[in-house]
């Protein structure tokens, strides 16, 4: 992959699209660390039956993690019920994160931990930016860390109750 085959994002069709070349991205990269970053997941593919091959297919490879940040999850059950369940088996290999409700303005954002980097910076219009740039990639990195030092575990895979 080189940044002659990036894919251009202007519809929510080729957002989704974009989502799976990160994908295959981080899976043809090996990349250990992926990193999914949304307000709340409401417009990603999460649910897709190709969406979970490819995830399934990446985290299958050794010591891989894959790590999600939400302002919040409260719908993600309900708009991808497949994704909830397919986790279940993969949640060794998960983490679902929640920041404080003053940093609640995330981007939205899939980065590895190489070059691989995937930000929707226009939501409304789905124009987003996809890169080979490990200069950007290491950016984003350094600041979800300084996020995720304030974040709290979200997203339980099972609920508690009585």
């Amino acid at each position: 992959m080189d940044d002659t085959n990036l894919p251009a994002v202007s519809s929510r069709a080729e957002f989704e699209a974009a989502v799976s070349w990160a994908l295959q991205a981080a899976h043809t990269r090996q990349a250990r660390r992926l990193w999914l970053v949304d307000p709340d997941f409401a417009d990603w593919p999460l649910g897709q039956p190709e969406f979970l091959a490819a995830l399934q297919a990446w985290l299958r490879l050794p010591g891989r993690r894959l790590m999600m940040l939400a302002g919040r999850f409260d719908d993600v059950p309900r708009r991808n019920p497949r994704f909830v369940a397919w986790r279940r088996d993969w949640a060794h290999a998960i983490e679902a994160w929640s920041p404080p409700p003053e940093m609640a303005r995330l981007p939205r954002l899939v980065v590895d931990d190489g070059p691989v980097c995937l930000h929707l910076f226009d939501s409304p219009q789905w124009r987003a930016r996809a890169s080979l740039d490990a200069r950007e990639a290491r950016r984003w990195r350094e600041e979800l860390d300084v996020i995720l030092q304030q974040c709290e575990p979200a997203f339980p895979v099972q609920t508690l109750g009585l």
